[in-house]
């Protein structure tokens, strides 16, 4: 992976649920078989409640001129997508 951000949404049952939003590595190709390797990995690493519930793929994630990652824009951005 090239880079990830963890983000939490707004979720009826729960109150919140993970996401995890990933941009691969240039050699890396994003699809289901990916997500679940990733999760995979995270399972025995990571209390359930913590696990992400989605894994989404993304070019690019957004950041300041400075390449700080910008969460709050990219929460923003699914809140607005819904």
């Amino acid at each position: 992976m090239l880079d990830v951000a963890v983000i939490g949404l707004p979720d009826e049952e729960m109150g919140e649920r993970v996401v995890a939003v990933v941009q691969p590595a240039p050699a890396a190709t994003p699809g289901p078989e990916l997500a679940a390797e990733l999760l995979d990995f995270l399972r025995p690493r990571l209390a359930g409640f913590k696990i992400p519930r989605t894994v989404d793929f993304v070019d690019d994630l957004p950041r300041t001129p400075t390449g700080k990652l910008v969460k709050r824009q990219l929460r923003d951005q699914y809140l607005n997508a819904v």
